[in-house]
């Protein structure tokens, strides 16, 4: 997924705010589920982040033209792992392992992801 650094992406200094590369990840994680008309989250069901480990190498600036690549690490039943990597030019910026769980939101407990859900995970 490609994203463009707008101004209110960055500080005073033109320089992306380090929270706005995991919206940007979040931003992919969504955009594969909105690319097939479907929503990442339905009414009784859906993700939610257990954790995450990021790594910032460099930093990103008004204007430029991001990549967020992700690919799946892990898929369990209600549980997967993925790894997002933000590029300028082919130039990793930031990496994050993020640990997802699929969840029934109104028990707030694990529930298992269906197959469409994983076929369109598969999509990454």
């Amino acid at each position: 997924m490609k994203i463009r650094v707008y101004y209110e992406d960055t500080d005073c200094g033109g320089i992306v705010y380090h929270a706005n590369f995991i919206k940007f990840c979040e931003r992919a994680r969504s955009e594969v589920f909105f690319s097939v008309g479907e929503m990442p989250c339905a009414q009784d069901a859906g993700f939610v982040v257990r954790s995450m480990k990021a790594n910032f190498y460099k930093s990103a600036f008004l204007g430029d033209l991001l990549e967020v690549k992700t690919r799946i690490l892990e898929l369990k039943k209600a549980t997967l792992i993925l790894l997002q990597e933000i590029h300028r030019d082919g130039e990793r910026l930031f990496d994050m392992e993020v640990k997802l769980g699929f969840i029934d939101l109104k028990r707030g407990k694990p529930l298992a992801m269906t197959t469409e859900i994983k076929e369109i995970l598969c999509k990454f």
